[in-house]
C-alpha cells in the first residue's frame, strides 16, 4: 500500500514577507569587502567541514553560526551530514524554520531521496507536495512510480519516464523502480534494453545492470563478462544465441563499437547482423555510425546506410548522421541531413541546431517548390534573433545582418530595492562575496528561478530579472549578471548580457598587439564570465582560463620577464598572457577564429587533425559545419558560443551591424601558400 493521495503538486509555500521576518534578515546590512562580518569565519569552517565530511565538527560550531546571515547554509550543512540518521522530527523542525528558503528545499529534495530509496511512500507523497524545484529526475522517477501504482499505469508516464530514464547516467534506483512498476503498461522490453545498451555504450556498468536486472535477472551471472570482454564474449556466444543473451551481445557489440567500431563493424558484417532483430542490427549500425561520425571518418554514411528504418535510432545517432552528411562533401548531402532531422523526436527536431539545418536542407532541396520553401523560410524565422548561434545564422539565412534590438528600459529604484531586500539574493551575495561560491550560485539561480518577489512559486517576470542581473552587475558578480540577464525572454538588454568591465585594459592590449577585442571578449565571457579567480578543474586559471604550463610558455614567448605561476590569476598579467597566446594561436591557424578558439579549448593539435581528417585532405567546408561536426561536445558548444559571443560584442562595441558567417570563415586543409604552422603550441 502506498499511503495518502497525493496532494496538489503547487502548494502554496510562505510569502517572502514571512520568510524575511522568520529569518530576521530584513534589515541585516551586508558586509563591506573590507570588513568582513563576525561568524563569517565560522561559516567557512563549516563549509570546509561538510566537504569533509566531519559531522562531530559541524555539530559543535554550528551554535556559534545562528544569527548569522547565513545561518540556513550552517544549519543545512549540519543536518545533511547526518541526515541518513535524523529522525522525521528533526527534519520538519529545519524546514519550518528555514520555510520559504533555497536551503528547506534543497533539503526536502535530499529527504525525498531518502524516503524513496527506504520505500516511505506516505512520507514522501507529503514532502513532494511541497517541493518547489522539481528538477531531481530521481525525485520524480519515484513519484511516477506512486503515480502508476495509485492511478493506473498512463502513456505520459511511460514517455516521461522514457525521456527521463534515458538521460540518467548515475543513480537511477528510482527510474529503474518505475520501470518495473511500468513494464507491459505502455513501457516495453524494449524500452529497458535500450537503456541497458545506452549505459553500456557509455561505460555505466552499475546503471547497465540496474536496467537489465528489470527486465531479465537471469541475465546478470553473464553480464559483467559482456561489458568488460565484449570481443571474447562475442565469440564465445556467436552460435544461435538464446533471446537473452542475444540481447546482452547487443550490449557487447554497443560496448564494443564505442572504442572499436571497426572491428564491430567487421563482426556485424561476417556474423551478428543475421542472428539480430532488425532493430537490434540498426541500433548497432547507429552506435557504430556514431562513433565513426565522431572519428571524422570519409565512410561515415555508409554505417548509416545499413540503418533500414530510421525510427529504430535515437536523437544522438540521427544528429551525428545529420552532421556526417553536412561535411560528407563540398556539397552537403542534404537528402540525408533532411532525413536524419525529420526521423528525430519532436523535441530534438525543436532545438535550434536541427530547425536551422533542416531549413537550410529543404532551401537547398527545394527548387521550385514554393510550399517547401515557404516552410523552410517560416521555420528560419521562428528561431531568428541574437539570441544564440544558430538564431544568428537563421538571422542571416534570412538575408539580414545582426543588429541588436533597442536596450529595454533600466530598472527602476523600486524595482532595484525590490531586489535588494530579496533574503534569497542577498544570502547569495554574501556567500560569493566571502568566497562560497558555489552556494552563493545555487541560491541565486534558485531565487530568480522559482521565487518570485512575492515569495510564491514562480519564475521572476522580465523585469524583475533585469533588476536582479544589475544588482548583480553592480556588486560586480558578473556570472550571475549574464546568466540572469539571459533568462528574459521578452527584451534584450545586450549591454547587460555582455557586460565590458576592464574595458581600458582589454581594448589597450587588444591594439597593443592587434587582435579584434569582440573575440577577446567573446573568449573571456564563454571562459570564465569575467571572475577574475576562476579555476577550472583542469587547473585552469583567472579570467582567460590560461594552464600553468601554456602560461609559463607564453610568458617566454611574448618577453614577459620574471614571470611565476602565483602572477596568473593578476588581472593584468592574465590578460597579457591569455591574449598573447591567443594571438600565436590565430597566427598558426591563418586567422581562423572558429579554429582558434577549438584549440583553445582543447589544444591546438586536436583542430589540426578535425580541418582535414583524411591524411591531410578533404573538403573546404562551411565554418558552421565544421564548427558543429567538432567531435568533443564540450569544444563545439565553447566555439559556437565565442563565435556568438564576439559578434554581439562587435555590434556592441562598433555600433554597426555583424556577420556570424563571415567571422567563421570556411575551414579545410591548410593551403600550400600558407605560412608555417606554429608546432610548438603547447
Amino acid at each position: 500500500m502506498l499511503g495518502t493521495p497525493i496532494v496538489s503538486f503547487f502548494l502554496r509555500p510562505p510569502t517572502l514577507a514571512a520568510c524575511v521576518m522568520a529569518l530576521g534578515l530584513a534589515l541585516t546590512p551586508l558586509p563591506s569587502h573590507a570588513a568582513p562580518a563576525e561568524g563569517d569565519a565560522v561559516l567557512q569552517d563549516m563549509a570546509q567541514a561538510f566537504k569533509r565530511g566531519e559531522r562531530k565538527r559541524l555539530s559543535a560550531l554550528l551554535p556559534q553560526a545562528r544569527g548569522h546571515v547565513l545561518e540556513p547554509w550552517a544549519a543545512y550543512w549540519e543536518l545533511r551530514a547526518r541526515l541518513d540518521e535524523a529522525s522525521e522530527r528533526e527534519v520538519q523542525q529545519f524546514l519550518q524554520r528555514y520555510a520559504g528558503t533555497y536551503q528547506e528545499d534543497r533539503l526536502r529534495n535530499d529527504w525525498l531521496l531518502l524516503l524513496g530509496q527506504r520505500r516511505d511512500w506516505s512520507a514522501f507523497e507529503e514532502h513532494y507536495a511541497l517541493y518547489r524545484m522539481r528538477d531531481d529526475r530521481e525525485v520524480r522517477c519515484y513519484a511516477i512510480t506512486i503515480e502508476a501504482v495509485k492511478n493506473g499505469p498512463t502513456p505520459a508516464l511511460a514517455d516521461e519516464l522514457r525521456r527521463l530514464w534515458m538521460a540518467m547516467r548515475e543513480a537511477d534506483d528510482g527510474c529503474a523502480l518505475a520501470a518495473d512498476r511500468l513494464l507491459g503498461k505502455h513501457f516495453t522490453a524494449l524500452d529497458v534494453w535500450r537503456k541497458a545498451r545506452l549505459m553500456a555504450e557509455h561505460n555505466r556498468p552499475r546503471s547497465a545492470r540496474n536496467a537489465v536486472e528489470v527486465v531479465a535477472p537471469n541475465a546478470l551471472p553473464i553480464l559483467r563478462e559482456a561489458l568488460d570482454k565484449p570481443a571474447a564474449f562475442l565469440k564465445k556466444h556467436s552460435a544461435k544465441p538464446q533471446n537473452i543473451v542475444q540481447e546482452l551481445a547487443v550490449m557487447a557489440l554497443v560496448r564494443l563499437a564505442a572504442t572499436a567500431p571497426d572491428e564491430a563493424a567487421k563482426l556485424m558484417r561476417t556474423q551478428w547482423q543475421a542472428m539480430l532483430t532488425p532493430e537490434e542490427k540498426h541500433w548497432v549500425y547507429g552506435v557504430i555510425g556514431r562513433q565513426s561520425a565522431m572519428q571524422l571518418e570519409s565512410d561515415t554514411l555508409s554505417h548509416f546506410a545499413k540503418v533500414a528504418n530510421h525510427k529504430d535510432l535515437n536523437d544522438d545517432m540521427l544528429g551525428w548522421k545529420a552532421r556526417a552528411a553536412l561535411r560528407a562533401g563540398s556539397t552537403p548531402q542534404w537528402k540525408d541531413v533532411e532525413a536524419a532531422i525529420l526521423a528525430m523526436t519532436p523535441e530534438g527536431r525543436r532545438d535550434p541546431t536541427w530547425v536551422y539545418w533542416l531549413a537550410r536542407a529543404q532551401l537547398a532541396r527545394a527548387k521550385s517548390n514554393t510550399a517547401l520553401q515557404a516552410e523552410a523560410t517560416q521555420a528560419l524565422e521562428g528561431i531568428a534573433g541574437p539570441r544564440g548561434f544558430y538564431e544568428q545564422l537563421a538571422q542571416e539565412a534570412l538575408g539580414r545582418k545582426i543588429a541588436l534590438p533597442a536596450k529595454p528600459a533600466p530598472p527602476s529604484a523600486e524595482e532595484m530595492e525590490t531586489m535588494r531586500r530579496h533574503p534569497g539574493l542577498r544570502r547569495a551575495l554574501y556567500a560569493i562575496e566571502m568566497g562560497l561560491r558555489s552556494e552563493g550560485v545555487r541560491e541565486w539561480n534558485y531565487s530568480t528561478n522559482l521565487v518570485n518577489t512575492q515569495g510564491q512559486s514562480g519564475s521572476m517576470s522580465d523585469r524583475d530579472l533585469l533588476a536582479a542581473a544589475q544588482l548583480a552587475c553592480e556588486r560586480q558578480v558578473w556570472d550571475r549578471c549574464i546568466n540572469t540577464s539571459e533568462r528574459t525572454r521578452g527584451v534584450f538588454d545586450a549591454e547587460q548580457r555582455f557586460p565590458t568591465p576592464l574595458k581600458d585594459a582589454v581594448l589597450a592590449r587588444t591594439r597593443e598587439i592587434e587582435l579584434d577585442p569582440s573575440y577577446v571578449y567573446g573568449l573571456i565571457r564563454q571562459e570564465s564570465r569575467f571572475v577574475t579567480d576562476a579555476r577550472s578543474h583542469v587547473g585552469a586559471s583567472g579570467l582567460m582560463q590560461v594552464m600553468p604550463a601554456t602560461a609559463k610558455w607564453t610568458a617566454r614567448k611574448i618577453g614577459l620577464r620574471n614571470f611565476t605561476p602565483d602572477q596568473i590569476n593578476d588581472r593584468d598579467t592574465n590578460i597579457a598572457i591569455g591574449t598573447g597566446y591567443l594571438k600565436l594561436v590565430l597566427e598558426s591557424f591563418e586567422g581562423s577564429q572558429a579554429m582558434a578558439a577549438a584549440a583553445y579549448n582543447a589544444g591546438p593539435s586536436r583542430p589540426r587533425r578535425w580541418r582535414a581528417p583524411d591524411s591531410g585532405t578533404g573538403p573546404v567546408l562551411e565554418g558552421a559545419i565544421w564548427a558543429e561536426n567538432i567531435p568533443f561536445h564540450e569544444t563545439r558548444d565553447y566555439v559556437k558560443k565565442v563565435l556568438y559571443n564576439a559578434t554581439v560584442y562587435a555590434a556592441l562595441l562598433t555600433g554597426q551591424p555583424q556577420s556570424l558567417t563571415e567571422r567563421l570563415g570556411r575551414v579545410g586543409p591548410r593551403a600550400a601558400s600558407a605560412p608555417a604552422e606554429n608546432l610548438d603550441l603547447p
